[in-house]
């Protein structure tokens, strides 16, 4: 199918739902869902719904309300703290699982209270390609994934966020804190605190592509390899490395192999590569 085979099929399931709750994270799937939505049911009969843990960085939640506001869709946002889910903070391979289904029963709940007829999330094609247990939570309780089912893989989304003018066409592909974390390795909120301050400022750096890996006492960096460059840069790296051990850790690595998503399954049972 044609991208624009699909973005119609993507019309076409939204006009059947009525109205819709969309888990709203402020990435770039769940913001062209939600552009989507709004164009398609109208703004009255969309709601965005965020919840604000110690997973989510601040960053991302400000960036959210900021989205929101601009599509002119209402928000909710819900407070949430995954190292309460039994189960979660011990970081299994199936952490994914427990977020979603809390995060997911939120929404239903909403749903419920606000008179909404079902609840979306932004999955998207490519996502069947990695370990991704909280499908199966989504798929438990029923939740709907448009993206999805239109067929539209993560470039298309971008694409077309491009082509409406989404500021989120470009932007870093979204992960929760947890994921920075190897299975098995014990997630605290001040861990959590440790690795948003260094992402906050690789940010603030003007770094685009990245993803601080926690290792105990060493720190990982993920860069874009366009950016390898300017990380190993003499004044660059000495910032870094200043930074970061002011945060906590005690060595710091750069991946020369650079940014990849699912590069914590990377040597375990869940590697697909």
């Amino acid at each position: 199918m044609s991208i624009e085979s699909k973005n119609q099929k993507l019309r076409e399931l939204l006009t059947e739902l009525g109205s819709a709750v969309v888990a709203f994270s402020g990435g770039v799937d769940s913001t062209f869902l939600l552009y989507m939505a709004r164009e398609v049911l109208g703004a009255d009969k969309v709601v965005a719904l965020t919840a604000t843990s110690p997973t989510y960085p601040s960053h991302e939640f400000n960036e959210s309300v900021r989205l929101a506001g601009e599509l002119g869709i209402r928000q909710v946002v819900v407070d949430s703290n995954e190292l309460e889910i039994p189960g979660f903070a011990e970081n299994p391979p199936q952490r994914c699982y427990h977020c979603k289904k809390e995060l997911f029963d939120i929404c239903l709940g909403k749903a419920r209270e606000l008179g909404y007829a079902v609840v979306l999330d932004g999955s998207n094609l490519d996502d069947l390609d990695d370990y991704r247990p909280g499908r199966q939570a989504a798929m438990e309780l029923k939740i709907r994934s448009p993206l999805l089912e239109a067929g539209l893989t993560k470039e298309e989304i971008r694409t077309l966020s491009r082509g409406i003018g989404l500021s989120t066409a470009d932007k870093q592909p979204f992960a929760c804190l947890a994921s920075r974390f190897p299975y098995g390795t014990r997630i605290t909120a001040e861990r959590l605190q440790q690795i948003d301050r260094c992402e906050t400022f690789m940010r603030e750096n003007g770094f685009h592509t990245f993803r601080v890996r926690y290792h105990g006492d060493t720190a990982r960096i993920e860069v874009g390899l366009d950016e390898l460059e300017r990380i190993i840069d003499d004044e660059m790296r000495g910032r870094v490395l200043t930074e970061f051990k002011e945060a906590g850790f005690t060595y710091v690595a750069l991946d020369l192999q650079g940014y990849r998503t699912g590069s914590m399954n990377e040597g375990t049972a869940l590697d697909n590569s």
